[in-house]
This record gives C-alpha cells, structure tokens and sequence, in this order.
C-alpha cells in the first residue's frame, strides 16, 4: 500500500484547493503498464471516499489532457522568439549558493533538466531567476506556479477549459517526501481561479498572484526540497 495526495478545487474566495491523502495499493516498476495500474487504483480508492471526476496530470496520464498537461510537455514562451518546457524553466531557473545557476538547462529535454546532478550537488536554493525576473524562496511553490500558470493561460487555452471539467487532479510521479512542487496541485489552484474570474487578475503581476493565492490560503510544504 502507498499514499498520494489528491488536490480538489474548491470555488471559494479564502481558498483555492484541498488537499487529500489516499491510501491505495502501489505497483512496482517503471513501465507504462505498471504506472496506469497504479494511477487507476489511485483513482478507485478516491473514488470510494465520495472524490469524482478525477484527472491525472502527468506523462504516465492514459488522458490526452494529463498527458499534455506535464510540466514536461507544456511549453511557456522564452527569450520572446522560442518556447521551452516548463520542467527545463523551472529547472535552469533555480539559484544556487555562491549565486550559481544552469542556465544551459533551458535547452535541453525536459528529462535530461530534471534529472541533471549538478542540481543535487551545488547546495541550497537561494531562488529563482527567469527572464531577468528575480523569485524569492517563499512562498515556496510560487514560482512554479507562476510559470506553469503562465504557460498554460498563455499558449494552451484550449486546453484550459478542458481541464475546467475536471475538479479533482492527482499526479502518481509526485511523493510529498521528496519533493514539494506538484503540476496536479497547480492545476487545482487554475481552475478554481478561473472559476472565480480572478485568473486575469492574478497573472497581471507577480504581486497580485502572491497576494492574492498565497496570503489567503497557506501553502507551505514541510519539507525544504525543490
């Protein structure tokens, strides 16, 4: 047995999702067939406690959505003349001690930019800095959000309202103790800001997101991992 999180996205001013922590059987393996095992009996066990209607958002996704939706896949406008996957921005965004940065990340496969060990060898996180915008460490999910948001509101609205069909996301990559940022979470939080009407509003400035997400409902992942 294991235990995953879902996130549902809640219609309310004072919060935009809810977390929920599902017990389910767990399939050993990295094929495809393992992982929609799992994803599905992630799905059943949500499914008997009253959650419907539920999207998984990542490349092991048997929806053409999920799939599309990954932080591997989905692209966010870069250098005004390209795009690059928002794994690779937020990869080659993050700022090391001694002001260190891997900026060669924004050009190369998302898996390659995830899986980079100089990521785990160059010490803490001091922040982010994309396109000569600086991002503080706190909140902590903020600037993955921001991007993911971005890049989905700027180039994929199509897929927007698709996704405004779904209420419930999970992500069967995503293990809480290991890790913080979660596109499954990111999801929840756009679609309820669509919903209110408030998604223009936010993106109009990075401060106008911070304030109005992350001072109305904390968002403060335990662990210090990105």
């Amino acid at each position: 047995m294991a235990k995953r999180p879902i996130f549902i996205s809640i219609n309310n001013s004072s919060m935009f999702f809810e977390e929920k922590t599902i017990e389910f059987k767990f399939y050993n393996g990295f094929s495809v067939t393992q992982k929609s095992k799992s994803i599905k009996s992630l799905h059943d066990s949500a499914k008997e406690q009253g959650y419907e209607n539920i999207l998984e958002v990542s490349t092991k996704s048997d929806s053409k959505i999920g799939w599309e939706l990954s932080a591997f896949n989905l692209l966010i406008d870069f250098n005004s003349d390209q795009q690059i996957s928002v794994e690779c921005a937020f990869q080659g965004s993050k700022v090391f001690e001694r002001n260190i940065q891997f900026k060669d990340l924004y050009d190369v496969k998302s898996v390659e930019a995830k899986k980079d060990k100089r990521l785990k060898e160059s010490g803490n996180i001091i922040g982010f800095e994309f396109e000569g915008q600086w991002w503080n460490n706190e909140p902590k999910t903020a600037f993955y959000d921001w991007i993911y948001i971005n890049a989905l509101y700027q180039n994929r609205k199509d897929l927007v309202e698709e996704l405004c069909q779904y209420n419930t996301f999970s992500d069967i990559e995503f293990n809480p103790q290991k890790s913080i940022n979660c596109q499954a979470r990111t999801c929840a939080i756009l679609v309820s800001l669509v919903k209110q009407d408030l998604i223009e509003e936010v993106l109009s400035s990075t401060e106008k997101f911070i304030d109005l997400i992350y001072k109305k409902q904390s968002i403060q992942p335990q662990l210090d991992l990105y």
